[in-house]
C-alpha cells in the first residue's frame, strides 16, 4: 500500500464525520477536467464492483483524497445520469445474467444530464470477465419504441447479439455519480448512489437509499490503490448489475434465483 494511503488511514478511524459531510471532502480533492479524463476512458477493461452502505462515503473519500483526483464538469463534482435499458420481450439479456452465461450483453441509452449528451451503448462481457463497451451518439435519451431509431439500428445489428427489431425499452434507471482517477492515471473509480428505477412492463418504481455502488475500472490487472483502501474498510467485491437488480426490484413475478443471496444482502444494507 502506498504511503499516502497508509498515512491518511490512521486518521480515518478517529474521524467522526457525518454521512452528509462527503461534499466537504470532495471540495478538498484535486480536480481533473473532463478533457483530461478523455485519455483514461478504458472502453476495453476489467471491471470490479463493490457494494457498501452510503454512510461510509465520507470516510472512504477521505482515504482516497491523497491518491486520487476528482472529475469536475462545469464546477460540478456530482453528476446526474439517466439510463434506459433495452431488451427483448422475453428479457433475454436479463436471462443471460440469471442463467450465468459468461458471454453476455446489455444494450442501453446512457445520458449525461449535465452535458446534455446521450449515447446508444452495447456493453459486452466475455468469458474472461473483460468488458468492452461500444457506443454512438443518439439524439434521444429515452425511446418509446425501437422504431424511433434510424441509422442507429445498423449499429445494433452489426454489433449486438440481438436483432434490433426485437428490442424495446424495459427499464429506466437514474442515479448520481462521483468519478475519480488515481494520480498515476492507471485506474478509474466511480461511486454511484441515489438510485431509482422505473419498469415499463410493470409500471412499478423503486428508489434505493443508503447504498453506493463502487466500481474499479482498469486496463489490466495492475496494483490498485482503491483495492488497498477498500480492504481497510472490509468491503469485498460483489458483482452488481443495475439493470438486473432494477428488474428484480420492480418485477415481482420475475425469476431471480441467481440474485437471491445478493438481494438479501443488499436489502440488509439499505434497511
Amino acid at each position: 500500500m502506498e504511503n499516502c494511503i497508509r498515512q491518511k488511514y490512521t486518521n480515518i478511524l478517529t474521524n467522526n464525520m457525518d454521512s452528509g459531510n462527503y461534499e466537504n471532502v470532495l471540495k478538498r480533492m484535486n480536480a481533473i477536467s473532463l478533457e483530461e479524463m478523455k485519455d483514461i476512458r478504458l472502453m476495453n477493461r476489467m471491471d470490479y464492483k463493490f457494494v457498501a452502505s452510503l454512510s461510509l462515503l465520507p470516510e472512504l473519500l477521505e482515504a482516497m483524497l491523497p491518491c486520487y483526483k476528482l472529475q469536475v464538469i462545469n464546477g460540478s463534482y456530482i453528476a446526474p445520469y439517466s439510463t434506459q435499458y433495452l431488451d427483448t420481450s422475453k428479457l433475454d439479456m436479463f436471462a443471460m445474467h440469471q442463467n450465468g452465461k459468461l458471454n453476455r450483453q446489455k444494450i442501453r441509452i446512457r445520458s449525461y444530464i449535465d452535458s446534455d449528451l446521450s449515447f446508444l451503448e452495447i456493453k459486452s462481457k466475455n468469458n474472461r470477465g473483460r468488458t468492452n463497451k461500444m457506443r454512438i451518439p443518439v439524439a434521444k435519451s429515452h425511446l418509446t419504441s425501437i422504431n424511433e431509431l434510424n441509422s442507429e439500428k445498423l449499429f445494433l445489428d452489426e454489433n449486438s447479439l440481438f436483432d434490433s427489431e426485437t428490442l424495446n425499452p424495459v427499464l429506466t434507471n437514474n442515479f448520481q455519480r462521483i468519478t475519480l482517477v488515481n494520480n498515476r492515471c492507471t485506474e478509474r473509480v466511480t461511486i454511484d448512489f441515489n438510485l431509482s428505477f422505473m419498469n415499463y412492463r410493470t409500471g412499478k418504481k423503486k428508489s434505493i437509499e443508503n447504498l453506493m455502488i463502487l466500481e474499479l475500472k482498469q486496463g489490466d490487472c495492475s496494483h490498485s490503490d482503491f483495492r488497498d483502501i477498500l480492504s481497510r474498510f472490509r468491503i469485498k467485491p460483489m458483482s452488481f448489475s443495475k439493470y438486473c437488480m432494477g428488474i428484480v426490484w420492480t418485477d415481482p413475478d420475475i425469476k431471480y434465483n441467481r440474485f437471491k443471496k445478493k438481494w438479501i444482502k443488499i436489502n440488509k444494507l439499505i434497511t
